[in-house]
């Protein structure tokens, strides 16, 4: 297989009869999943199903991030065709049975039903044997995410790429809020603050509950490298939830995004500290608030498929090493 397949594949988010392998489908034409994998609710051998959380109503600025996951999808078509860079071999699309699970569906206008029904969405996956990258989507929707997560995998440790904290006080779990939920979610005792990192952090929060950060400076003073290995010696092997929040990019690699903060992370960087990372025990993930309608170039869609894809790698890794299923 290779490039001149291109004449003869299309569609292959419809079309295509095996859960592994790339895909040669011209990048510019066909229907777009993500990374041209199958649409599929058939969990039936699947390792990890992508699905997308068209959700934004829990901002506290700038709107869009409902429009991440198409966006999304459509940019990671450029990343179908080869294997990963600087995984050593591992070509995920090839070794993993993925499937693109579709989006979540949900009544826009009873925003108070939204929790519930995004729980009870990847609850299914995992009980039908998969595990989840979610992409979204504002941030909030990790939250119901960690409960399903939590239910299976008791406390997780959560390993967090933003800008902000999120987690300012909110002792009102009903409440949607996509700068709160960690708070809440270390609160209902989803996730073991003592044991989760923040990467990126460059705004002001006088309690992050415990969490070790590594804050942007800090980040980029001690290299990918080091700051790979920091994480690494925190999380240990604990069962942990990894989340991107794509603002933990500088703005000027990631400006389609709804609270933009300068001092962020450099691609390069993200990219450096996600495959330095290889070895986690990563049990599932998200990446959120990727808002096309503030990048007229579609790099911050890009950033974000990429971002996805490692995660894939990530989740991947240690189950190929180890010849686990």
């Amino acid at each position: 297989m290779g490039l001149e397949d291109a004449k003869e594949q299309v569609d292959q988010a419809f079309t295509r009869d095996d859960l592994k392998g790339l895909s040669f489908e011209n990048t510019f034409g066909g229907a777009t999943s993500f990374l041209r994998r199958r649409y599929s609710k058939d969990l039936t051998g699947v390792d990890i199903a992508i699905t997308g959380i068209p959700f934004d109503q829990a901002v506290t600025n700038r709107t869009g991030t409902r429009f991440g996951p198409r966006a999304v999808r459509e940019a990671s078509c450029l990343q179908a065709f080869d294997p990963p860079m600087y995984w050593d071999g591992f070509s995920p699309l090839e070794e993993m049975a993925i499937v693109d699970y579709g989006d979540l569906a949900f009544d826009y206008a009873n925003i108070p039903a939204f929790p519930k029904a995004l729980t009870d969405h990847i609850r299914t996956i995992l009980e039908g044997g998969a595990a989840s990258i979610a992409i979204g989507g504002d941030h909030y929707i990790s939250f119901p995410i960690l409960r399903a997560y939590a239910e299976k995998y008791g406390p997780l440790s959560l390993l967090q790429f933003d800008a902000h904290s999120d987690t300012w006080p909110d002792d009102d779990m009903d409440r949607v809020d996509h700068g709160t939920m960690f708070y809440k979610a270390v609160k209902e005792g989803l996730i073991d603050p003592a044991r989760s990192v923040q990467v990126g952090i460059r705004t002001v929060n006088a309690d992050n509950l415990g969490v070790p950060t590594i804050t942007a400076r800090e980040a980029h003073e001690m290299g990918p490298a080091k700051v790979a290995e920091k994480i690494k010696s925190v999380l240990k092997d604990n069962p942990t939830y990894v989340t991107f929040d794509i603002d933990g990019l500088d703005p000027a690699f990631a400006p389609g995004t709804g609270t933009p903060v300068w001092g962020g992370l450099s691609s390069w960087q993200a990219a450096a500290i996600l495959r330095d990372l290889a070895g986690i025990n990563m049990v599932g993930g998200d990446m959120v608030e990727v808002s096309p309608p503030f990048d007229t170039t579609g790099a911050t869609a890009i950033a974000g498929a990429h971002v996805v894809t490692e995660l894939l790698c990530l989740w991947g890794w240690t189950r190929w090493e180890t010849g686990a299923s």
